[in-house]
């Protein structure tokens, strides 16, 4: 048996430490926002689980189960505001990577529930298991566990070089596109925005991709896995792939395939010159918390 947390089903998943502001008008969603609310506030109970809903399908009139994707991420709150029709607008950011086990649906509460098993990233349990001097159990300096765990230190900055210098050549592209230029680096201060501020180790990246991006980017400079899930978020890419994306347990095969996703949109945009996906404001209104 999993255990058992409210389920508020999305169009597009949610990935943890991504902050994602909602509106809640449905009159289940006022109930449950009124029930997470009566939770004391330091408890840790303050949550919910959010799941991307397959091909946009009505949850409710198909078997629930089968209308989600099982993996998920709970949206813990961070702020809110009642609304004086009874709705509330709130704040959350992604928390933990579940897996959907079986959906509740009942009339109290009436939104639905479910059964969920968590999901841990591989990278905790093998940092749990090293040693402090980074080592892993039994290596000495000089030994060949050292040299290993130097190497995939060496890999990890290496890969994430590539996927962040991939991300902004993909940012730079879409804002090209959107506003309609032929070079994408005709014209950096329509991008700048002010942006020389922004914490980024190199200004003309900031000048290139934008202060939002700059600044998200400067959030996760040192933060592998806070940069995977960033580009998951931000970048349009289908449901299906974003949804693989939060299904990959491990920070440096998560990366590896976004390296891989980038290189693909970039070749797509550059051939067709057009964003091939419905194009929301870029970039999008999330953030790293």
């Amino acid at each position: 048996m999993g255990e058992l947390i409210p389920l508020f089903p999305l169009s597009t998943p949610l990935f943890p430490g991504i902050v994602l502001p909602l509106q809640i008008f449905e009159p289940r969603y006022r109930r449950l926002m009124r029930d997470l609310l009566a939770q004391p506030e330091g408890g840790g109970r303050r949550f919910f689980g959010v799941t991307a809903i397959r091909q946009g399908w009505e949850v409710e009139q198909i078997a629930p189960a089968e209308a989600l994707y099982d993996i998920g991420c709970t949206a813990r709150l961070r702020a809110v505001r009642r609304e004086p029709d009874g709705g509330f607008r709130i704040v959350t950011v992604g928390g933990d990577r579940f897996r959907l086990l079986d959906v509740v649906v009942g009339e109290d509460p009436p939104y639905l529930q479910a059964e969920v098993e968590w999901l841990a990233d591989e990278e905790a349990a093998e940092d749990a298991a090293a040693g402090s001097d980074g080592l892993a159990p039994g290596g000495q300096p000089g030994s060949g566990d050292a040299v290993a765990d130097a190497v995939a230190r060496g890999s990890m900055d290496v890969l994430v070089r590539s996927v962040r210098d991939l991300f902004i050549r993909y940012v730079t592209e879409v804002a090209a596109l959107r506003l309609g230029w032929d070079d994408a680096d005709s014209d950096p201060d329509a991008l700048a925005d002010a942006v020389a501020e922004a914490d980024l180790p190199d200004d003309d990246d900031a000048e290139r991709v934008g202060a939002r991006t700059a600044a998200l980017l400067g959030a996760v400079a040192d933060d592998p896995r806070g940069l995977s899930y960033l580009v998951a978020s931000a970048a349009l890419l289908t449901p299906e792939d974003r949804q693989a994306l939060l299904a990959i347990s491990a920070t440096r095969r998560r990366l590896a395939a976004e390296s891989r996703l980038l290189r693909r949109e970039l070749t797509v945009l550059q051939t067709l010159g057009a964003v091939p996906v419905p194009l929301r404001e870029f970039p999008a209104p999330t953030a790293v918390n």
